[in-house]
């Protein structure tokens, strides 16, 4: 817990419900060591002590179990600890700069799905959505008073702003401190360049006819 952000640090005590009980009780002790304890955290210790002392009683036991039977072998089968397999931030800002926005932002709602938050995949989309339609409009007027030079300028921009929202924004509310295994970007990136090209293309007799 020592490694964690202060907001990190409170996400786990406002919503407790969704980590271990040891978790936000670590969680509590790093924020008493910063001086940051919160109002309500006697209360948040009284309740969850005796769940915890009652959970390493039963791993004690089961321990104690285990030690007393014969270890039958059981065939192997990866564990799910780690948590699911997300894109990280990282991946979302690469996607976002080196095609747009709208890519990162369609690995983020990917991620939302993998989590079962449809309403905040949801949210994400009408987020995108809502960016489009500013860029479209926002790009005719700079264009229309400074210029197409202007449109490169704002595409970028456009993509900046938007990486600053999904990483101080949408990732600490919608995925926060909780566990994942970062998911493999090679797939998604065959899979734009493959979109692009198809797309490039289809455009190519169009472009053509528009340069004669």
């Amino acid at each position: 817990m020592s490694r964690k952000s202060l907001p990190e640090l409170f996400l786990y005590v406002h919503k407790r419900q969704e980590y271990r009980e040891d978790a936000v009780l670590a969680a509590l002790d790093e924020l008493a060591r910063r001086g940051e304890e919160p109002a309500e955290a006697a209360a948040i210790r009284t309740e969850l002590l005796p769940i915890v002392a009652q959970q390493h009683e039963e791993k004690r036991q089961a321990a104690a179990r285990t030690t007393a039977e014969p270890a039958v072998p059981t065939p192997y089968a990866p564990a799910d600890a780690e948590g699911p397999a997300l894109y990280s931030p990282g991946t979302i800002v690469l996607f976002s700069m080196l095609f747009s926005f709208f890519v990162g932002g369609i690995l983020f709602v990917i991620n939302m799905f993998r989590l079962k938050e449809s309403g905040k995949a949801v949210r994400l989309i009408l987020f995108l959505v809502a960016v489009l339609a500013g860029q479209y409009f926002g790009l005719r007027w700079l264009t229309g008073m400074y210029g197409p030079e202007m449109q490169l300028f704002s595409t970028v921009g456009v993509n900046f702003v938007a990486v600053l929202v999904y990483l101080l924004y949408f990732w600490p509310r919608y995925v926060g401190a909780r566990p994942y295994v970062s998911r493999q970007w090679l797939p998604a990136l065959l899979i734009c360049l493959v979109v692009i090209y198809g797309l490039v293309k289809l455009a190519a007799p169009y472009m053509v006819d528009m340069a004669k």
